[in-house]
């Protein structure tokens, strides 16, 4: 069973975990290779295989993985790279959580709420595209230089991953829950600890 571990130092990506992102590639072998010589740089991956990415604004990311951990499944693994948070979901996920959105924005302009009750465009990357993401080894200096860093890094080599159903929870009640908090000055974002052991 995972540990728990801080969000602000989620930090190094373990062998297990590291053997799963590079499953995403069609050469396993080679990006492992690549990693053992530079695992403190940002490398790019392929969605739509072992995982799909949904990428969301940093702050309303930050709130949707707070609504997944306090209140719903937990997460799996989850980065920050340049002002984006980068939440690994389920392949597949990019396809349809695009199509459960429009729905919601539909149920909340007849709820008189506006659009999908206030979630901000989320970037669905799925079979077909390909996103960066932090380094192995996720040292300060090298977070601070390149933007990036692991918030839930990965540990294991079959991650839990949450589908589109899960984000799209997750995405209405992060909205739900900035119209309630948006008169307060913003957390520590360095201040949540996300237990993996309670990932589901």
């Amino acid at each position: 069973m995972s540990s728990p571990r801080n969000a602000s130092d989620a930090g190094g990506v373990t062998p297990d975990g590291a053997a799963w992102l590079a499953s995403a590639g069609t050469s396993p072998r080679s990006t492992l290779s690549h990693w053992a010589e530079r695992a403190t740089a940002p490398v790019v991956l392929p969605c739509g295989v072992a995982f799909d990415v949904v990428s969301a604004p940093a702050i309303f990311g930050r709130r949707m993985l707070d609504r997944m951990w306090e209140e719903g499944p937990g997460s799996g693994p989850v980065a920050e790279f340049r002002g984006r948070m980068l939440l690994f979901a389920a392949p597949g996920t990019a396809q349809r959580l695009p199509v459960l959105l429009e729905w919601e924005e539909w149920g909340a302009h007849d709820r008189g709420h506006g659009r999908a009750g206030g979630v901000p465009p989320l970037l669905c990357h799925g079979t077909g595209d390909a996103v960066t993401v932090p380094a192995l080894l996720d040292t300060t200096a090298a977070a601070v230089r390149s933007d990036s860093r692991w918030l839930v890094a990965p540990d294991t080599r079959h991650p839990w991953l949450p589908g589109p159903e899960v984000l799209l929870w997750a995405a209405v009640r992060a909205a739900r829950a900035a119209v309630r908090i948006s008169i307060f000055p913003p957390a520590d974002r360095d201040a949540n600890v996300y237990d993996v052991s309670r990932r589901r």
